[in-house]
């Protein structure tokens, strides 16, 4: 397998680009389209959106999937790019609390000594969705996570509101993977 590299500014792409790509490569060849420039698409969603969203969560309502609905209503209607770019920030955030010390912390919490990789994830995504004020506190003091909340519906946001916005479904693979043990360096 060969490959080859086109180096196009990205107001240059078009329907038509893809398909003189097509032409030229072949129905059968692969794209992967790498964005080079600012971090996290600067000036496209900043960080503050990411936390204004966040915000946003209802905690009056009863079902976790109507706590995030305004948050995903407010996403779907930012442009696709903005989707992108929150499922992006989501997975820096719980990548960045995904440490052998935040690990220890869930332990400490826990009633046996079992390790859930998918309950460790929840537990993060509920730092998250309590906002920047306490996510920012656990980043830097481990000990002050509470494992007795959880909050897995924060991950499907992105693709609620892609599918809200398109009608089709969210594939994507963010920046930072996000399971638990990927951080490999803050786990050694």
């Amino acid at each position: 397998m060969t490959t080859t590299v086109f180096r196009v500014n990205i107001k240059d792409i078009n329907l038509q680009f893809f398909k003189e790509l097509e032409e030229k490569m072949g129905a059968s060849g692969q794209v992967e389209i790498k964005v080079e420039g600012s971090r996290h698409g600067e000036g496209l969603f900043s960080e503050e959106q990411f936390w204004r969203l966040i915000d946003q969560f209802d905690w009056k309502q009863k079902k976790r999937a109507d706590i995030v609905n305004s948050a995903i209503n407010a996403l779907s209607a930012m442009p696709v790019s903005a989707i992108y770019l929150f499922e992006d920030f989501l997975s820096e955030k719980l990548f960045n609390l995904d440490t052998r010390q935040h690990a220890e912390a869930y332990m400490k919490q826990q009633e046996d000594d079992y390790f859930s990789v998918d309950d460790f994830l929840y537990v993060r995504c509920a730092v998250v969705a309590e906002g920047r004020a306490y996510y920012e506190e656990v980043e830097k003091n481990p000990s002050a996570l509470d494992a007795k909340i959880d909050f897995e519906q924060i991950l499907y946001i992105a693709a609620e509101a892609y599918n809200k916005k398109t009608g089709r479904e969210f594939e994507y693979s963010p920046l930072y993977n996000y399971e638990t043990k990927s951080n490999l360096g803050k786990w050694k």
